[in-house]
Order: C-alpha cells, then structure tokens, then sequence
C-alpha cells in the first residue's frame, strides 16, 4: 500500500540479550556495558541498534537513504521493549519514477519514556 503525507506507522520490538551479542560480533561495538550485565541482570541495547527501529519503514517501501539523523535520549536495556511511531512528513513523485520521502520518528520504551528520535529522507525508486 503506498504511503501518504501525514500516514503514522507504529512498530514495536523487544531486544534481547542475543540480539546485542549478534550486533556486538558485527559492529565491533564491545563497550564494557554492552557486555557485562547491570545489578538487574540487563545489558545496555548499543544506541546504532536501537536505531535501526525506524529503519524498518525504509525496508518495509524500498526506501534508498540519504540521510539519517538521531537524538540518542536515554539507554535502552535488553528485555526492554521499544515502540517506535513513524511519521511520514514528506511523500512527493519526482521526475524519473522517484518519489521523495521525509519522516520523523519518536521511539519510546514500554513506561512511555521516549528514547530516540529524529527523522530520516531518501528516495523511493
């Protein structure tokens, strides 16, 4: 179905201790506090992993980045489950069979903090 200015998708996913250990091997990103777990047993969910929340749209519409930018607002920990409220700001047909995409994202955590936000714009070809 395609996407309109103003349509609001939402989305959520709970990380895992096995999600942070997979992002740790890829990225190299081995920070003492994504690998050694707090007094509650969790371990802190890396910030470039958190956001690739919204990058879910893009995948989801076939949407070729341009650019990204993100607030990180406060840690996520693994069990912690994140919902993430896309906004579509911008959706205009090009020339060339493109169409121009902009969005805002808000992502909060299951206590209605917010955690990240920021928007992203690209193109659909």
């Amino acid at each position: 179905m395609p996407l309109h200015a103003g349509d609001i998708i939402t989305f959520e996913r709970t990380f895992t201790v096995r999600d942070v250990e997979i992002f740790t091997e890829i990225s190299g990103d081995e920070g003492i506090h994504h690998l050694t777990p707090d007094e509650q047993g969790r371990l802190v969910v890396q910030g470039l992993l958190t956001a690739t929340l919204p990058t879910k749209v893009g995948g989801d519409h076939n949407v070729l980045a341009r650019n990204m930018t993100y607030e990180f607002l406060r840690p996520v920990f693994t069990g912690d489950t994140i919902i993430c409220e896309v906004k579509i700001e911008k959706y205009e047909k090009q020339e060339k069979n493109r169409t121009a995409i902009r969005a805002t994202f808000i992502c909060t955590n299951q206590n209605k903090k917010e955690v990240l936000t920021g928007e992203f714009s690209g193109v659909i070809l």
